[in-house]
């Protein structure tokens, strides 16, 4: 019997085509923009040097107090600035798993959120690769059951649970000060290891 493409045909209808359309276009367009800015975390965070000023040129103009100067530059740049931003993250970690725990207090989930952050700054500094695939895994799994199943997560849970966040503010300044310690206690360490990689790149 032939393929009758016209009577196929006729029952197509544009609006149909359009509700159809819309909600892919809207998807696609999500999943591409939540992939984006999970793209650009994971490889910021991932990094040993996560954040740099570049301020170092401006230290001929003070040629005289240029020791005094570099350690300024250094406490801002490494001490200061890369906890903050490292800390920024740690908060959208614990918004992401606001969204996948169900059963979890805002406590733990600071607490794991914690967690995650600094597991992944340390394993910069020991291979970034591997840090890069720690700070992408849990966005991506949350992205996974998003489109596998929307229905698990639930929007009065979410916000019941971020709107907790504000409460536990002494535990939040608590972590601010725990990255900036992890960041200076990383930098020393990496620091005293740098003429033993030295010495082994060399001999290699």
């Amino acid at each position: 019997m032939p393929l009758n493409l016209t009577s196929y045909a006729g029952e197509l209808s544009f609006a149909e085509a359009q509700s159809f359309t819309y909600p892919l276009i809207l998807l696609t367009i999500g999943i591409v923009v939540y992939s984006v800015f999970i793209f650009k975390f994971y490889r910021f965070l991932a990094k040993k040097n996560v954040f740099q000023l570049r301020l170092q040129q401006y230290k001929k103009r003070f040629a005289a107090i240029e020791n005094f100067f570099s350690f300024i530059l250094y406490i801002i740049e490494y001490i200061i600035i890369m906890p903050l931003f490292v800390f920024f993250w740690f908060l959208v970690i614990a918004v992401i798993l606001s969204a996948i725990a169900k059963d979890q207090t805002p406590y733990t989930i600071l607490f794991i959120a914690m967690g995650i952050i600094a597991a992944t700054r340390a394993t910069a500094y020991y291979n970034e690769e591997l840090s890069r695939d720690l700070a992408k895994m849990l966005p991506f799994v949350l992205l996974g059951i998003f489109v596998v199943d929307a229905t698990y997560f639930s929007y009065e849970n979410f916000i019941s649970t971020v709107s907790q966040f504000p409460a536990l503010w002494e535990t939040i300044l608590y972590y601010l000060g725990f990255t900036m310690l992890l960041e200076t206690v990383l930098r020393i360490l990496s620091a005293l290891a740098s003429p033993f990689r030295k010495k082994k790149a060399e001999k290699n």
